[in-house]
């Protein structure tokens, strides 16, 4: 049985900052519990819907690469924003995570994102030296071995972010939802700073773009208590015991989530074992994802939500009138170090 803390809790440790000097806020989305939280909690402090802009970086592209992220998570993205009345735009690096792992002597894929009326523009991909892959990132809190993280959602937000004009012309405020209970690297996070994009000294282009992490200092049960205030449904994801939303088969997978995959997405799990044996490299250095699977024991997933993560399709109702703690809240998190 969950552990369903007290939910009543008081949001500790917030920065002063005066969020109506902001034209804009780029809140990059991943649709776990964190960043909506953030996005509700942009909300609940007077931020006017229109000014908020979620950004979803799609771990596998828009190509047709399936290998990683729940096949549900674009259609639940898509439906969060909705209910919300918030503008939605996607970006993703060519090819996604499966290109860029395959990589033998290529460059790394161009970017693709939306601008302000939705179209999409194409950038990067042409110069830069050729590189060689050929393995999974690694588990490691360093982004140039754990390279997924950098290559396909940091700087994707980076690169849409100085490829528009349009963040050129006033203050925006990027969010994002690392928290510092979740490991000693994110503790290390600064809660408000410059954002990396930002230029606002620059000679030639100027960029005013901060960086907000509000749920840095939050407890887990802080997360789930604004989730609760606006009953909004979670990714369903955490309906099947995962007690983070990253991707299906993240590289931080434990046991029992490898274990859980090869018995409800068996599939997908042999794409992953198959690579791993083709390479020669495995995910965890130590073990491969058959042998960490073998160690773990499946959770005992809702026949509805895992056919609902599993599936492409999202038509559940983003608010629950009786709302229901997640079976993976204050589960295991295995994510990063």
């Amino acid at each position: 049985m969950q552990n369903n803390l007290a939910f009543e809790t008081e949001i500790t440790n917030q920065p002063d900052i005066d969020l109506d000097s902001y034209d804009g806020f780029i809140v990059f989305f991943s649709s776990g519990k964190d960043s909506t939280a953030c996005v509700l909690h942009l909300l609940e402090q007077g931020v006017e819907p229109q000014r908020i802009e979620l950004h979803h970086h799609c771990v596998d592209g828009m190509e047709g690469s399936s290998l990683m992220d729940w096949p549900v998570t674009e259609a639940y993205t898509e439906k969060i924003s909705q209910a919300l009345d918030l503008k939605l735009y996607w970006s993703f690096r060519s090819g996604g995570f499966e290109r860029e792992m395959l990589r033998d002597e290529q460059r790394t894929g161009a970017i693709w994102y939306q601008d302000e009326h939705f179209q999409f523009h194409k950038t990067g991909g042409i110069r830069g030296t050729l590189g060689t892959r050929l393995m999974f990132p690694q588990v490691s809190a360093d982004l140039r071995t754990r390279w997924c993280s950098g290559y396909l959602k940091v700087d994707v937000g980076a690169r849409l972010i100085t490829s528009q004009e349009r963040f050129t012309k006033g203050r925006y405020l990027v969010v994002t939802g690392e928290r510092a209970q979740e490991s000693a690297a994110r503790a290390k996070y600064e809660v408000f700073e410059p954002h990396r994009t930002d230029n606002r000294c620059g000679k030639r282009v100027r960029r005013h773009i901060d960086h907000w992490r509000p749920v840095h200092q939050w407890s887990e049960s802080e997360v789930w208590a604004i989730l609760k205030r606006w009953k909004i449904t979670a990714h369903p994801a955490y309906y099947c015991g995962f007690g983070r939303c990253s991707c299906l088969s993240c590289i931080f997978g434990s046991p029992n989530q490898w274990a859980t995959i090869q018995k409800y997405a068996p599939e997908h799990f042999n794409r992953i074992a198959d690579y791993e044996e083709q390479f020669g490299v495995t995910i965890h250095r130590k073990l491969s994802v058959r042998e960490q699977a073998q160690k773990g024991v499946a959770y005992d997933c809702d026949p509805k939500w895992i056919k609902i993560a599993l599936s492409s399709e999202f038509n559940e109702p983003v608010f629950q009138n009786n709302w229901v703690l997640p079976a993976g809240a204050y589960g295991e998190s295995a994510g990063p170090t």
